[in-house]
């Protein structure tokens, strides 16, 4: 088929086109958590979580090198080409006679929404980036910087325009109006504007959603696992009788070939359980890729190291420990503990034994066997897959309403209402079994403890701290400030503060080193350097910085270049 084909003068000519149009951008999404090295790989990468295959020292990562296999440097373009698709629709909308006002205000919207969703992943990825906001029909070498503050009043705006024309109803999958308002409760919260956060959640919240707490879907009756097993199968995170989904992306072995990606969680977050450093008692090889524990746990090949504070540390709290807490999100039916890894080796004397850290040959490899929380990672592959098991096709959420209370607590935080916090952390941790805390023991930290608690690969673990930094330093909380915060940030504290790895610093032959500065990640060279009749700036810190200049403050005609 001639690429003309496919040209936007021949698709958008009719509601069906557009249609089609909004189907693509729908799909450019699941690069968020679908394929191998994606987009939630890389937020948990450079998070408090853990560290990326190759990212023990942060410095290695520069505006030439992005010293990782996870795509540092490359999502900034591979975003703003999914921002070019959103925009041909809104800049096409009119070009046709529209039936329906409803119509073309719907297909609006949603594309609005999805160029708000990148946009606001770009500015808590890059911080100040330039603000495109129509199609481009033609190159152009001068682009210039926005200030993110500038791009998130944009954002907000379109957004407040969105909730009104989404429906009440969706199908699974598709967008409607409490997922704008989710949305919105998140991108309020950014702007420090809290009661318009508290509102935009308290409506997601009374609206048509609830908080499961009885057992339900594909595992209701076995007595083997438990309700928040049950919350994050893929197979019941669509189904009618879950009343917590408020937006999913769609994934099914049996679908079209376009639409099928593999999560890939298995292989990405799992620990090393089948490398050949894994030995015996005779120091022979213990574990093998094959078998049922093959399927089970994977291939993995640990694209992001989980550090011992998310393994343990992060369940210490009430006088319990990761062993004894009441908390059925670190329940042993929903994790699958390193001393549950078998020899799966028939040649091997401890064939069907748990492997034994005492036989290996360094006893820095134990930290690379982390208890993996399986009730999230585990995405089987069909039963009559024969290939590789890497984490196959399944459904994901996106926005759900533990995290929608989760959202509100926060803004109650900021506006010292602790109380109110501590309810809305309280209606989560209940229905997990937890013990319930006062307001006494809340603050931003305790906030971000229970979202990796509840909200682990479901949010965007760095976005949601260089979100939190942001607020902290613009309002000048906890002695940061917008003028330096290359040099002190609350991401970076957060980061030694509880990433095991870069709190110890060294552990065994590898020192982990970060800096401030990566709260916010380099711009790639090229894309600097051959924007020649204008100026993209460079984040403070990174070299090219001195080249500078203000970003721009206000977005004029969608981002147009002002004529002379």
């Amino acid at each position: 088929m001639p690429l003309s084909f496919y040209a936007p003068e021949n698709v958008y000519v009719d509601k069906e086109g557009f249609e089609a149009g909004l189907i693509s951008c729908k799909r450019m999404v699941k690069n968020e958590l679908y394929g191998g090295w994606n987009n939630q790989q890389l937020e948990y990468a450079t998070s408090d979580y853990g560290y990326g295959l190759n990212l023990t020292d942060y410095t290695k990562m520069t505006p030439s090198s992005q010293a990782t296999v996870h795509d540092v440097l490359g999502m900034f373009s591979k975003t703003y080409g999914y921002i070019k698709d959103t925009n041909v629709i809104i800049s096409r909308i009119d070009n046709i006679e529209w039936d329906k006002e409803e119509d073309r205000n719907f297909i609006l919207a949603s594309a609005m929404f999805y160029r708000a969703w990148w946009y606001y992943r770009l500015i808590t990825s890059y911080g100040d980036v330039p603000y495109i906001g129509y199609e481009l029909t033609e190159a152009r070498l001068d682009f210039y910087t926005h200030s993110r503050w500038a791009i998130l009043d944009k954002i907000i705006k379109d957004m407040e325009f969105v909730k009104e024309w989404l429906p009440e109803k969706s199908e699974p999958g598709e967008l409607n109006r409490y997922v704008a308002l989710h949305f919105l409760a998140k991108l309020y919260l950014a702007n420090s504007e809290y009661d318009k956060s508290i509102s935009a959640a308290t409506e997601v919240i009374n609206g048509p959603y609830e908080l499961m707490t009885q057992r339900f879907g594909a595992d209701a009756d076995n007595p083997e696992y438990n309700l928040i097993w049950d919350l994050h199968r893929p197979v019941n995170k669509s189904i009618p009788t879950n009343k917590e989904t408020i937006w999913n992306l769609i994934d099914r072995v049996d679908g079209p070939d376009d639409t099928k990606a593999w999560r890939i969680t298995m292989r990405g977050f799992h620990s090393q359980w089948w490398w050949p450093w894994v030995l015996d008692s005779e120091g022979k090889r213990a574990t093998l890729p094959e078998g049922p524990q093959y399927k089970a746990l994977g291939r993995a090949n640990s694209d992001v190291y989980q550090s011992r504070w998310v393994s343990y540390e992060l369940w210490e709290e009430f006088g319990h420990t990761w062993k004894s807490t009441p908390d059925l999100r670190r329940s042993d039916a929903c994790w699958w503990e390193s001393n549950e890894i078998l020899s799966n080796n028939p040649a091997s004397v401890d064939y069907g034994k748990p492997i034994n850290f005492q036989y290996l040959a360094n006893k820095y490899d134990s930290l690379r066997l982390w208890p993996m929380a399986y009730y999230k990672t585990y995405y089987p592959h069909a039963d009559d897959y024969q290939g590789v098991p890497y984490g196959g096709n399944g459904d994901s959420y996106m926005f759900r309403l533990g995290g929608t209370y989760l959202l509100r607590a926060e803004a109650y935080f900021w506006k010292g209402d602790k109380e109110n916090a501590a309810k809305d952390i309280n209606k989560v941790r209940e229905r997990a079994n937890a013990l319930p805390v006062s307001a006494a023991d809340i603050d931003i930290d305790y906030i971000f403890d229970e979202r990796m608690r509840e909200l682990y690969l479901e949010e965007f673990r760095h976005s949601e701290m260089v979100r939190v930094a942001n607020i902290m330093a613009r309002n000048k909380i906890g002695g940061y400030s917008l003028d330096n915060l290359h040099e002190n940030n609350w991401w970076y504290d957060r980061v030694k503060s509880r990433n095991t790895w870069f709190k110890e610093g060294k552990i065994g032959p590898n020192e982990y080193i970060v800096t401030p500065r990566y709260i916010f990640w380099p711009i790639e060279i090229q894309v600097i350097t051959t924007n020649t009749m204008g100026v993209i700036n460079q984040n403070r810190g990174y070299p090219g910085d001195e080249l500078n200049i203000p970003p721009l403050t206000e977005i004029i005609d969608e981002g147009r270049p002002t004529k002379n």
